[in-house]
């Protein structure tokens, strides 16, 4: 007996993209939209398209999809983000392990980033990110801006790909750099990051290291340069800012004395 199957989905001001990611899996039996009160046309996208609908206020990544998980009707779930959608092979994947039946808890995707004007190679080695599993099985990490699912038993990943329409250009790549290196501050305060300027120094050309070569970017032309450099841009920024936070508290502390 097949698996029925919840997609769970999280939105804000995602009227642009919602479209394109719920028809991708259409399969489902259910689809749960868990809304953060957008602005545009989010919700009346998805109650055209089926979707049962819920509103709250945002609560923070992970407690928000945490909450959406917990709405949905049946135990397996596909959780996607707003802009990311499945491509058709993923899809019939997905129906075929739904159908003979799960053999693990949890099944991670291949997710493949647009690149400003073209999708990977398919020689670019991808991420992997855990979005198909039995929800008795997962909780949500804490992270306050990378939050994730966490499974207590193996995966096994799939071959097709999920596609990820995050950044459409290099504007709101630079965006979301700044943003999720700010998000991240207090959890690195907090585990008291060291060395931080040594890492500033170091990591931004391991990361462009890792991205080009390692996951050879260098197979997607310009577009996989802009990547690279992006990730060492991140990089560079996520520890600069710590390295600044950690000095303004100090000269903060000293003045108070």
């Amino acid at each position: 007996m097949a698996e029925p199957l919840s997609l769970v989905v999280t939105t804000l001001n995602n009227a642009s993209t919602l479209e394109r990611c719920l028809l991708s899996a259409a399969f489902a039996q259910e689809s749960l939209v868990l809304d953060s009160y957008s602005e545009d046309a989010s919700t009346e996208i998805a109650v055209e398209l089926g979707a049962r609908v819920k509103q709250q206020a945002f609560a923070g990544y992970g407690p928000q999809k945490q909450c959406a998980i917990s709405m949905a009707k049946n135990d397996w779930v596909l959780l996607l983000d707003a802009d990311e959608e499945l491509s058709p092979e993923l899809a019939e994947e997905i129906k075929s392990v739904l159908k003979t039946g799960p053999t693990v808890s949890g099944y991670r995707l291949l997710r493949a980033e647009w690149l400003g004007w073209r999708w990977p190679a398919r020689g670019t080695r991808l991420t992997d990110h855990l979005r198909l599993f039995d929800r008795r099985h997962i909780k949500m990490g804490e992270h306050p801006v990378h939050a994730a699912p966490e499974l207590d038993g193996p995966t096994i990943t799939l071959k097709a790909r999920l596609l990820h329409h995050g950044e459409i250009n290099l504007h709101a790549r630079l965006d979301r750099i700044n943003r999720y290196t700010t998000g991240s501050i207090p959890i690195k305060l907090a585990r008291k990051t060291h060395f931080a300027r040594t890492k500033m120094l170091l990591y931004p050309g391991f990361a462009f290291f890792r991205e080009y070569i390692i996951r050879r970017h260098f197979l997607n032309g310009w577009a996989g340069f802009i990547a690279a450099r992006c990730a060492a841009i991140h990089a560079f920024v996520k520890y600069a800012k710590v390295y600044e936070a950690t000095r303004i508290a100090s000269s903060s502390s000293r003045k108070t004395e």
